[in-house]
């Protein structure tokens, strides 16, 4: 039975009706556990996000076009810009969506695991 994983998934129903699954995996012989966290839930920004995430798209495929139009690079630079504002603010958007829901649940659980995987997430995304 060395090193056959088992994995056991754990779901849990808020009483706002969001859904929280983790899954654990224990691996035989050699004593390491593997933990990970599928969130399979709804925030309440969910909506917003799309819409931010579909202007931004929108606002991307524009200056590809001005691009292929060759516009002047300082518009295009400037455009740029402001497709960047918009993927960092939905991005805090969702890092506040995430902190309220996941994050709390894992401090109440004591799952130092999403608070580690937070900690990877924001250095990646202020970098």
């Amino acid at each position: 039975m060395e090193g056959q994983k088992e994995q056991h998934i754990h779901t849990h129903i808020r009483e706002d009706g969001t859904v929280y699954e983790h899954v654990h995996t224990h691996e035989d012989g050699n004593g390491q556990t593997e933990h990970s966290h599928n969130h399979t839930h709804t925030h309440e920004n969910t909506k917003a996000v799309i819409n931010r995430l579909s202007r931004a798209i929108g606002h991307l495929e524009s200056i590809k076009r001005m691009v292929e139009n060759g516009r002047d690079c300082s518009e295009v630079l400037i455009q740029l810009s402001a497709v960047k504002a918009a993927i960092n603010n939905t991005g805090k958007v969702i890092l506040h969506d995430h902190i309220q829901h996941c994050l709390v649940e894992a401090v109440e659980t004591g799952d130092t695991q999403t608070i580690e995987e937070l900690n990877k997430a924001i250095d990646r995304f202020i970098k």
